[in-house]
């Protein structure tokens, strides 16, 4: 085997790249992606494989009159030949920075715990992780044949092992399994369709029957259609909806952003809305960790600089922020520099978000048995921020609007666009359902991990009919 097809383990590779530096200060985060998918249309299993991926960033750090500047760079597929390179880039780019970094802090050295198995090798998921889904699959499209309806989606699932070093000694490693489902159904004609999906991390938690049985309820829902205008409608919002608004409010909770008046979150005359009721309802929206079934890095892994993160950061502990604690704004995301400069307590990004309500509350198919007239959404589709000091948002129904009389679904409307703020769809909510794990298909390939209540409020704002599926 060449020098140059020699693959080390991920932390080896850490290591070389720090003893080849020869900066002031330098983070390397090295991260080994294996993935693998199946995809089907029609009732028939169309492709499925496994692909292998390796990232190296190295973030050098150079000490001047005026501060301490920084330069990043990432690369795939790195080998050996090829590390010492990467890391004199990142030399160069913090040579040729047009001053010190503004976000500049200490690099962070040894935590005194476990490092998470720092010199092993990286995990691996293959084909295999579908070996008890694959058969369900088979038995979906056989009962979906039976009843006239097509199947057609993809399952994913991805395993990162990502290695964080830094000059300073510090050394943590963290595996994240990532995998989700999206299951669609189309009546034979392909006049009607469903979605459902749903995230999980090792596909075992993953209820086929129960999904299929629920698409062809709402295929069955869809015989019926009835028109209705734009308007103001009493809507029921389910976990997938609800977390594609609030995962959106959570990218925007800048506190940096909040105190210089740019956002939702900015309080009229300066300063922010920390302290202020949001709801009336006993809302707690959180990110933790080592949530169940949602667990993610408990440290900072930041290949970038930002406003919510930082490269000095990188390795930073994570612990349970309360966002939003009983309808109150209690936290907005800050770095360790952007905490300095707003005199906030250091609140960095998590990546998952769960919001509890009533643990005793209703189902979402008890919250539609106690609605006298309203509407049922599947989800949200093609969000996009129209002004960001109300955090107003606009976007599409899709795969189902169902119109709900006397605690029953009687059909399906009409798809619609949306005009709606998160903040202002919280202030408005009068019920709140129990909390159940869900995927947020319009940021699924971004954000994955959620935890989220059904909603009901009074008076969406359907701006205007789609011809949207």
């Amino acid at each position: 085997m060449s020098r140059q097809t020699v693959v080390t383990r991920p932390g080896e590779t850490v290591e070389r790249a720090l003893a080849l530096s020869k900066a002031d200060g330098c983070v390397v985060i090295a991260e080994e992606t294996s993935a693998a998918n199946l995809r089907w249309a029609g009732n028939a299993l169309t492709t499925n494989g496994e692909t292998r991926g390796r990232r190296v960033t190295v973030v050098a750090t150079v000490a001047g009159a005026e501060g301490t500047a920084s330069g990043t760079v990432s690369r795939s597929g790195v080998t050996l030949d090829q590390l010492e390179s990467l890391v004199r880039a990142a030399e160069a780019a913090a040579r040729d920075a047009a001053g010190p970094a503004e976000d500049a802090q200490p690099l962070l050295g040894p935590t005194g715990g476990p490092d998470g198995g720092f010199d092993e090798a990286p995990a691996q998921t293959s084909i295999g992780v579908f070996e008890d889904f694959a058969p369900a699959l088979g038995q979906a499209f056989g009962r979906a044949r039976g009843g006239d309806r097509l199947l057609y989606g993809f399952a994913s699932h991805q395993l990162t092992s990502t290695y964080v070093g830094t000059s300073a000694g510090l050394r943590l490693r963290h595996d994240q399994p990532t995998g989700h489902v999206e299951l669609n159904a189309k009546s034979d004609d392909l006049t009607r369709s469903a979605w459902a999906g749903v995230p999980t991390r090792d596909f075992r938690d993953v209820d086929l029957a129960a999904l299929d049985a629920d698409l062809a309820q709402r295929l069955a829902w869809a015989a019926r259609t009835v028109d209705l205008p734009a308007g103001r409608y009493e809507t029921l919002l389910p976990p997938t909806a609800v977390a594609d608004l609030l995962v959106y409010m959570y990218w925007q909770c800048s506190a940096r952003d909040a105190q210089e008046g740019r956002t939702v979150f900015s309080k009229p005359g300066g300063g922010t809305r920390l302290g202020e009721r949001l709801t009336e309802l006993p809302l707690t929206m959180y990110s933790d960790p080592r949530y169940p079934g949602l667990e993610s890095a408990p440290f900072t892994i930041a290949h970038s600089s930002g406003d919510a993160a930082s490269v000095f950061d990188n390795g930073l502990g994570l612990d349970r922020t309360n966002w939003i604690t009983d309808g109150v704004l209690s936290s907005l995301l800050t770095n360790r520099h952007t905490a300095a400069l707003t005199g906030l307590p250091v609140a960095p990004e998590i990546d998952n978000l769960i919001m509890d309500g009533a643990p005793d509350g209703p189902s979402l198919p008890e919250m539609v048995a106690s609605t006298e007239r309203g509407l049922l959404l599947t989800c949200l589709w093609y969000i996009r921020e129209v002004d960001p000091q109300t955090l107003l948002l606009t976007g599409l129904t899709r795969d189902g609007v169902y119109l709900v009389e006397g605690g029953e679904v009687v059909g399906a409307v009409n798809n619609y666009r949306f005009n709606e703020s998160p903040v202002d769809v919280l202030g408005r909510a009068v019920e709140v359902g129990r909390t159940e794990r869900t995927y947020p298909r319009e940021w699924g390939d971004w954000f994955t991990r959620a935890a989220m209540p059904p909603l009901r409020v009074a008076d969406f704002n359907m701006s205007s009919q789609s011809q949207a599926m």
